[in-house]
């Protein structure tokens, strides 16, 4: 888990709180971290699975609403969406002028804003412009300008008009307006073609009528027919342009097809001859003892097939004998008797031998499993590492307390030696200061007290040379004591090295009886 902080069994097993505490605050620490970032995942996963199976009211109706709300829309957009009225025809070529462009998209769908300003190459001569302005006064001149704009873009939507044809889902419905825009467009030419027409007309008889008149009828009706067989053509046209192009279909699938097993033709070509080489290059000899080796197999499979099916077909005739002859006899002879009699003793005997060796084969079973507990009761190099490891762990936490219980003798003894010492120096003093004001009263027991005090002051200097001794012989004994841990650690490293050396031996020897066991078994 990659924890910064390091923790041993024996501690936990201790509770050393000391080493355990970081490592309890960096789990907390690590879990509140994986709390707030799976957080968010866990409710948006919940929720999506909630979602699958079932729904709030709140959200029917919102879903609902949304439903009506997006269908009334769509409906608007249906009704207002644009309409187009007129195409431009290809052959009238493109517009260079970008406002003439603007002007016939928008006529193509039936609309015209306004006045445009006058264009580059229709523009009126300065000269004419200043004349004109010179002639009339301000306010004439300012609607002259307005009149021209309009003509002039009168014959510009005239001129973009003659180039349109009308839309395939128009045709045969004209709105008001556009027979308003073609009349107010083309209004000079259909005064003429009617006035036209009113004469010849007027030239017309009714004899002339009738004869003029009756091919034309002859012309509809042949017009007519020919439509109709032209429709007949396309129709099967366009059946044969549907058959052809399923047929193609299905020709592109058969050629790959094809293209597929010619390639796979091909590998299959390539692998025999590289067998073919592979078998050349191959022993005869080998080859054929393979190939009489396989022949040899497949005949023994054979035999033993029929084999079996003759046994079976043997023991069921055998089986049909025995049963016709113990009907037609209907009782045993005594040949028959002493021959099962035979059997039964034979069968006894057998049987006797099979529980015999069962025994036998049982007590084996029971010796096998002693000796492989025994075997499994040696513990093997890996065992012997975990023992190891585990016995260094509990030595380390025998060391640990027996030296902490060590200091804790020591230091209750130390702490008792110096309360007797004091308890000492206290009764003492207490004893100077009782007899002190009696020895004070004559020379005599002055005498006395003096002898006492250095008797007192000779046995402290004798115990303080004994403390000294004492110490000088335990400190020569922790000197000894030292040397002889140092020699132990020098022994120690002399042994783990000894071990790692003794463990590599062993490593090489089991890859060089590995080696041996593989060249002996090739």
């Amino acid at each position: 888990m990659k924890c910064p902080h390091r923790l041993e069994p024996h501690q936990i097993q201790g509770l050393d709180f000391i080493h355990i505490f970081p490592v309890i605050q960096w789990l907390v620490k690590r879990a509140i971290e994986t709390r707030e970032e799976m957080g968010d995942y866990v409710r948006s996963y919940s929720v999506s699975q909630f979602q699958k199976t079932h729904s709030l009211p709140e959200d029917e109706d919102f879903l609902q609403r949304k439903d009506k709300a997006v269908k009334a829309v769509l409906d608007v957009l249906e009704v207002y969406k644009p309409l187009r009225k007129y195409r431009r025809q290809k052959e009238a070529g493109d517009l260079l002028d970008e406002e003439s462009r603007v002007h016939s998209t928008l006529l193509e769908y039936g609309r015209r804003y306004g006045f445009s300003k006058q264009p580059k190459h229709e523009k009126v001569d300065e000269g004419k412009a200043s004349l004109a302005s010179q002639a009339a006064p301000p306010g004439k001149t300012e609607v002259l300008e307005e009149e021209d704009l309009q003509a002039a873009e009168e014959m510009r939507i005239k001129t973009l008009m003659t180039s349109m044809s009308v839309m395939a889902n128009e045709e045969g419905r004209l709105t008001a307006s556009a027979v308003g825009q073609i009349v107010g467009l083309q209004s000079e030419e259909i005064k003429q073609i009617a006035s036209e027409y009113a004469e010849k007309q007027s030239e017309l008889t009714s004899e002339e009528r009738s004869e003029r008149y009756g091919p034309l009828q002859q012309h509809r009706r042949a017009v007519a027919s020919l439509s109709k067989q032209i429709q007949h053509q396309t129709k099967q046209l366009e059946e044969l342009q549907a058959r052809h192009a399923e047929v193609r279909v299905d020709c592109d699938e058969a050629k790959k097809k094809l293209v597929e097993a010619n390639e796979r033709s091909e590998k299959l070509e390539r692998e025999m001859k590289c067998l073919e080489e592979m078998e050349a290059q191959a022993d005869s000899g080998l080859l054929e003892k393979l190939r009489s080796l396989v022949m040899m197999n497949e005949s023994l499979k054979q035999q033993e097939q029929e084999f079996r099916t003759h046994c079976r077909e043997e023991m069921s005739r055998l089986q049909l004998n025995i049963q016709e002859l113990k009907s037609a006899s209907g009782q045993d002879t005594e040949d028959e008797r002493e021959r099962n009699e035979l059997i039964d003793k034979q069968y006894n005997s057998d049987r006797e031998k099979l529980q015999k060796i069962r025994l036998l084969m049982a007590r084996r079973n029971r010796e096998i499993a002693v000796l492989q507990r025994k075997i499994d009761e040696v513990p093997s190099r890996a065992e012997l590492t975990q023992y190891q490891k585990r016995f260094i762990e509990l030595y380390s936490q025998v060391s640990a307390t027996h030296k902490e219980t060590k200091q804790f003798f020591t230091l209750y003894n130390t702490l008792d030696d110096k309360k007797v010492y004091l308890e000492k120096e206290v009764n003492l003093l207490n004893s100077i200061h009782d007899n002190f004001q009696q020895a004070m009263s004559s020379s005599a027991a002055k005498e006395q007290f003096l002898r006492q005090m250095e008797q007192i002051v000779e046995g402290i200097k004798q115990s303080r040379i004994k403390m000294e001794r004492k110490k000088q012989e335990n400190k020569m004994r922790r000197d000894q004591l030292n040397d002889e841990y140092l020699e132990l650690l020098d022994k120690q490293r002399l042994y783990f090295k000894t071990v790692k050396d003794f463990k590599e031996e062993c490593r090489r020897n089991e890859m060089l009886l590995s080696k041996l066991r593989a060249k002996g078994a090739s």
